[in-house]
């Protein structure tokens, strides 16, 4: 029996690690659960569970939970925690990462900023504490899938992108897209943040970073290709020229069940078996650069590494908060971004107070390009 600590336990992560777990009752237990705000909605998913332990992480819960930041550290260090499924979006995800990692416990991980702000330090704190780091984005998932039983190095990934809502759109076209048009993913159903990611193709950005560190492939070596479908999650190129693809309708719950039982697989009656025949015609085209700005930048910021990725993950956040709350067009948050990393100052990022002080300057110098 495995005990699981699920971080951000209401959000679309959360919830459907939830639900792989109510397939799976005698193989795991959640023991810990920390929504975002939705008390409401933890309040449900503690009288389902019984957790022995829950908590708000943002603002004021109105209701029986401990509450605070510091409440993610607290569910991911527990004794009776053996999985920590950390779904938090943003940065506020790194430091339960680094704690539980230290404290010998398996990350499943979905909050990529954790690699992108402090690759390094993550790493080191899986070498120092015991622990492991298991991803559970489809894309890495994926990666990890096809090469987890294979003896020879990688020679390249590509990592598919849906291309978002806006992937036929004209320049012009979407840089005036409204919030309403950038939520409406034509693929997958997740939270706002992650949703107007994937229309910037900032996620992406995100994702080649991690997928840098997760598998210590240099930036030359991970490609990104567009493929509306969603079915096939990444491409493995060996030294040989063979190529793997891993391959499954959209959906978070194989990834994440991976995630808790790697390097074995359990058997699973997932929402929706694969059909090559339902899966129809698949296509992939090349990224349209000059309308996705945001890709390149971050891409350009993981190459130049340091502090720099930490810099744009915390641009993208606030001007994508700015967007959110509609006080930018949605042309505007890649040129936010490009604003703030013109004035970062690259650092080492091997002290966790310089990554902060890097986050911390970088939304300062985004907020003054709102």
């Amino acid at each position: 029996m495995k005990r699981i600590a699920i971080l951000g336990s209401t959000g679309s992560i959360g919830t459907s690690t939830l639900n792989v777990l109510s397939r799976h009752p005698d193989q795991f237990r959640p023991v810990a659960l920390v929504a975002g705000s939705n008390a409401a909605l933890l309040e449900e998913q503690v009288a389902r569970w019984q957790p022995s332990y829950a908590a708000v992480a943002n603002g004021h819960s109105g209701h029986r939970f401990a509450r605070g930041a510091a409440t993610l550290v607290e569910a991911a260090t527990r004794d009776d925690v053996d999985i920590v499924v950390n779904a938090v979006v943003g940065a506020a995800g790194l430091d339960a990462t680094l704690a539980a990692l230290s404290s010998g416990k398996r990350v499943a991980l979905a909050n990529k900023e954790t690699l992108v702000m402090a690759g390094e330090l993550v790493l080191d704190a899986a070498r120092k504490g015991g622990g492991e780091l298991v991803p559970i984005d489809s894309e890495h998932s994926a990666v990890l899938q096809c090469v987890a039983e294979q003896r020879c190095p990688v020679e390249r990934i590509i990592l598919t992108a849906s291309g978002g809502p806006f992937r036929t759109w004209d320049a012009a076209r979407v840089a005036s897209a409204s919030v309403d048009e950038a939520l409406n993913h034509p693929t997958w159903s997740m939270g706002a943040k992650i949703t107007v990611d994937s229309a910037t193709l900032a996620n992406k950005a995100l994702e080649v970073i991690e997928a840098h560190f997760l598998f210590g492939l240099p930036y030359d070596s991970i490609d990104v290709v567009v493929h509306p479908q969603s079915v096939v999650h990444a491409f493995v190129e060996f030294p040989d020229s063979s190529v793997l693809a891993q391959v499954g309708f959209p959906s978070m719950e194989l990834p994440i069940l991976y995630s808790l039982t790697y390097p074995i697989r359990t058997a699973d009656m997932v929402p929706r078996r694969f059909s090559p025949l339902d899966a129809g015609s698949l296509t992939f085209e090349a990224v349209r650069h000059e309308v996705f700005p945001a890709l390149g930048l971050g891409i350009a910021a993981g190459r130049a590494g340091g502090t720099t990725p930490a810099a744009f993950n915390a641009a993208n956040e606030v001007a994508v908060a700015a967007f959110l709350e509609r006080r930018i067009p949605f042309g505007r948050i890649a040129a936010v971004i490009e604003q703030a990393l013109s004035r970062h100052e690259p650092g080492r990022a091997d002290a966790l107070d310089a990554v902060r002080a890097a986050d911390a300057a970088a939304r300062a110098h985004a907020a003054e390009a709102i």
